[in-house]
């Protein structure tokens, strides 16, 4: 006799390779920095280069690493404190590190367009991007036996 379908044991949560993780990540990314683009456009004129900036990092971080927990980590621990840990830190690096990106911007281009600061932004944010998705997958969403903050 057959045992029915729902007395079977779930199979265990399916443990993508990096070429997947890396493919979401790289998805997300595309998504999170069109996103950042068009919201620090529109409230840089109200708040300033720097808080447009701020506001922008953190509104897509949060939802940024929202879609790695329910698609690209899928199925991986994660403990809360690391996800927390990991928000703070990175709305902290892109916030120093767009904030310096910027000063350097007006050292060079007195008066640059409100476009040319969201295109370099957007830029400077890809080498952040990639040292992120190391920490995602290694520490936040880190494949392991027993979760552990």
């Amino acid at each position: 006799m057959a045992i029915p379908a729902a007395a079977a044991p779930a199979p265990p949560a399916r443990q993508h390779g990096i070429a997947v993780h890396a493919g979401w990540y790289a998805a997300a990314g595309v998504v999170t920095t069109a996103v950042q683009f068009v919201l620090y456009f529109l409230l840089r004129d109200a708040l300033g280069a720097h808080g447009a900036n701020l506001l922008a990092i953190t509104a897509t971080t949060i939802g940024n690493t929202e879609f790695h927990r329910r698609v690209t980590f899928a199925g991986r621990p994660s403990p809360p404190r690391r996800r927390h840990i990991q928000v703070i830190g990175t709305i902290a690096f892109y916030a120093g590190y767009g904030s310096v990106v910027l000063l350097v911007l007006h050292a060079v281009i007195p008066a640059p367009t409100p476009l040319t600061e969201t295109l370099v932004l957007a830029t400077a944010s890809l080498l952040g991007g990639v040292c992120r998705f190391a920490l995602l997958r290694w520490w936040v969403f880190a494949a392991r036996d027993r979760v552990s903050a």
